[in-house]
C-alpha cells in the first residue's frame, strides 16, 4: 500500500502595489521532497486582477509568474537559480520578498501524489467558484 509523503507549499500572490498589501492569489509552488516533487501550477484571473490594478501590466505579471515555474523544472534555460539543488530551490521561491510577486507562509499537508495535491490546492485557493 502506497504511504502519504508529506509536502509543502505557498500560494503566489500578485500584489499589484505592495504599499496597499492587496493581492490576488494566483497559483501555488509545492515541494515534496520524498517524491523530488517540485512544482508550480499559476492561472491569472485577468478581470480580477485588472478589477483590483487597473494600469496593472499583465504582459510583466506573465513574464515573472513564467520565471518561477522554470525555476521549479530547473536545468537550462532557468536561469542562475534554476541550476541550483532542488531544496535550495524551492528556498528561493518561497523567500519572503516586497514586490509584485509574493509568495504566502509555507504550509504543510500529505498527500499520495504530489501532482494531485497542487490540482487540489489550485481548485481551493486560486480559482474562485462563479454562481451559476
Amino acid at each position: 500500500m502506497p504511504a502519504h509523503s508529506s509536502f509543502d507549499y505557498a500560494i503566489i500572490r500578485v500584489v499589484p502595489r505592495v504599499e496597499r498589501e492587496e493581492f490576488i492569489n494566483v497559483g501555488v509552488v509545492l515541494y515534496c521532497t520524498t517524491q523530488r516533487f517540485l512544482g508550480a501550477r499559476v492561472e491569472v484571473d485577468e478581470t480580477r486582477l485588472k478589477a483590483l490594478a487597473p494600469d496593472v501590466d499583465l504582459e510583466t505579471v506573465r513574464c515573472h509568474l513564467d520565471s518561477f515555474q522554470r525555476v521549479c523544472v530547473g536545468g537550462k534555460g532557468s536561469g542562475p537559480i534554476g541550476q541550483l539543488p532542488q531544496k535550495e530551490r524551492w528556498h528561493w521561491l518561497v523567500a519572503p520578498r516586497s514586490t509584485m510577486l509574493q509568495t504566502g507562509p509555507v504550509h504543510s499537508g500529505l498527500s499520495l501524489e504530489p501532482q494531485a495535491a497542487l490540482e487540489h490546492l489550485l481548485n481551493t485557493v486560486v480559482r474562485v467558484k462563479r454562481a451559476s
